[in-house]
């Protein structure tokens, strides 16, 4: 008989998830289902809006990636009213993308992630001189020596004796899934330590261009800071240099840190190579555009959908497809006008909240009905995965020289083939490979703007259409943007001036979508299946392969309640923080 095993909430993640899972006699997963636990709201209250002003509402969706829907939403908007934005803009627009993601996948991988592969306690076993010898031999990083080492030691060291484990708190150590020695364990966890400091330096490039970190400031039809080597309110050399600063430093920790430490760890766990895949499907918007957005054949990341692995045969998807993007939610506690079965485009999308589930506490889904607050996006009917592991199969199957460069090299080190990507060490490993071609990307660009201002190519706003009276009286716009965690897609919809529908479909809507009307899996419940747990009671496993997605709940379902009412606490008792 097959055991249910819950796990709610998923920690070391943005929002509230609830994963359950069934395990057969082996301990091995054979169904999982996916569940938002919080409420959607966001798009009701854009409703009757000026839509020069949703990105500023958008964005707090989350409160980490408020850059990815502030740039989503000023996109949709221009979109619909055809507003080109100047080039200067558009190349510091790609600057603070390109930051977003650097600064993400790095916090990410220590933060988030590492601690599912790092054994916290199984460093003070380690003897410091054995990690300063492995640092020497995987890259030239400065924190190397065995003093340093030890005094990372002795620090985890009093943390532990004290009882309280303050960020190391609440998670399996000890397991017997843990597989690294204690000298790479001090290793990673040292660089925990020394990402948290980094992102001091990381957050530089958005406070200069956005004026502050998180919920920079962003403005439809370019952005808000103007250039002026002469003022001291302005983008002048100081500030240029600043940045310049700020993106060295950020490709060396991705080339002295971030890889080799990938490097160093994913060996000893190569049976994640063959597991975690799922659907074998992914989709792109595509992101780095030159000035003109429309052209997605100049994009640094393509437009792409990926059927059945099949990289010969990329299709470029229409987000204004009427028949084949669509949403569902036939397993998703909200109702439509069209009935459960029928899918709507977003531009048609709607949000009504239809809750009859069992009230928390409850002991399991019933996911024979409705059992999540994500809908059900859909390409053609087809669930998509989408994030890294999709950016950089698109990269490749494309000829992007530094993408093929890197898979190759990552995979001739592991002695991995190809087949590997497509598995929870592949989802992994993809998302430090495009971190690297993103930071020397961001180099590249910081260079261009050089160039342009050199040239008198200074111009950051476009105010031409800024006046309602020269738009139409209906305009429909997509809003694209590559966020960290994948495809994310703002329609807009402009009747005389105002906002009469707004549509979010977000990376982990994707990803973590319920069942849809055909019974298919989203990501992270097609990821799940065929994977085996040590030990059921502390199911590690699980939360490798859905932290591999780096899941955004909060994204994906926003805090308010069925009434419109701000959530404070939930039914179990914990607090938690609304933005």
């Amino acid at each position: 008989m097959a055991q249910r095993l819950v796990i709610d909430p998923i920690t070391r993640i943005e929002g509230h998830l609830r994963i359950e899972a069934e395990v057969d006699s082996r301990n091995t997963i054979t169904k999982a289902y996916s569940s938002g636990t919080m409420v959607r709201g966001i798009e009701i209250i854009l409703k009757g809006r000026d839509p020069r002003d949703a990105w500023a509402f958008a964005q707090r969706a989350c409160g980490v990636c408020t850059t990815v829907h502030s740039f989503a939403s000023i996109r949709s908007v221009e979109d619909a009213l055809n507003i080109k934005i100047p080039k200067a803009a558009n190349l510091i627009r790609n600057l603070m993308i390109a930051q977003q993601y650097v600064h993400d996948h790095v916090m990410h991988f220590y933060h988030l992630h590492a601690l599912d592969w790092v054994d916290v306690t199984g460093c003070l076993s380690a003897d410091p001189a054995a990690t300063a010898d492995i640092q020497k031999a995987i890259s030239p990083w400065p924190n190397a020596s065995p003093g340093y080492f030890s005094d990372v030691k002795n620090k985890v060291k009093a943390i532990v004796d004290s009882g309280q484990l303050s960020i190391f708190a609440n998670a399996y150590w000890g397991h017997p899934a843990y597989k690294l020695p204690p000298e790479i364990n001090l290793l990673a966890v040292a660089h925990y330590l020394e990402a948290l400091d980094a992102q001091r330096t990381f957050t530089k490039i958005h406070t200069i261009f956005g004026g502050k970190n998180p919920h920079p400031n962003f403005v439809v039809g370019g952005v808000p800071m103007p250039i002026d080597m002469n003022s001291d309110t302005a983008i002048n050399a100081e500030r240029l240099s600043i940045i310049k600063d700020s993106i060295d430093r950020m490709i060396q920790f991705v080339d002295q840190v971030y890889l080799p430490d990938l490097l160093a760890i994913a060996p000893y766990y190569l049976d994640y190579a063959g597991l975690g895949e799922g659907l074998g499907n992914f989709l792109t918007w595509g992101e780095f555009p030159d000035t003109d957005n429309s052209d997605t054949s100049k994009f640094l990341v393509p437009r792409s959908v990926i059927i059945g692995r099949d990289l010969a045969n990329i299709q470029e998807p229409d987000p204004r497809d009427f028949e084949k993007m669509q949403e569902f939610v036939a397993h998703s506690w909200y109702e439509q006008s069209v009935g459960d079965e029928a899918g709507l485009h977003p531009w048609e999308g709607e949000t009504k909240f239809n809750y009859t589930g069992p009230r928390p506490p409850y002991e399991q889904l019933e996911v024979e009905q409705k059992y999540s607050w994500l809908k059900a996006p859909r390409w053609a009917e087809t669930p998509m995965e989408v994030g890294p592991l999709a950016r950089v199969l698109a990269m490749y199957a494309k000829g992007h020289e530094q993408t093929v460069e890197l898979t190759n090299m990552v995979l001739d080190a592991l002695g991995a083939p190809l087949s590997a990507v497509f598995s929870t060490l592949g989802r992994t490993a993809a998302r430090a490979i495009e971190t690297k071609v993103f930071a020397d990307f961001m180099l590249k660009t910081y260079n261009d703007l050089i160039d342009a201002i050199k040239a008198g190519d200074t111009d950051t706003f476009n105010g031409e259409k800024w006046e309602p009276t020269t738009w139409p009286a209906h305009a429909e716009g997509f809003g694209y943007m590559e966020a960290p965690r994948g495809a994310l897609g703002h329609w807009c919809v402009i009747d005389n001036g105002k906002l009469t529908n707004y549509q979010m479909v977000v990376p982990t809507t994707w990803n973590g979508s319920p069942r849809d009307h055909k019974g298919q899996p989203g990501a992270y419940e097609a990821s799940l299946v065929g994977t085996p747990l040590a030990n059921p009671e502390l199911p590690l496993e699980i939360l490798r392969t859905i932290h591999s997605f780096d899941p955004c709940m909060a994204c994906a379902i926003h805090m308010v309640d069925a009434d419109g009412n701000d959530l404070s606490e939930v039914a179990t008792g914990l607090t938690v923080c609304i933005d």
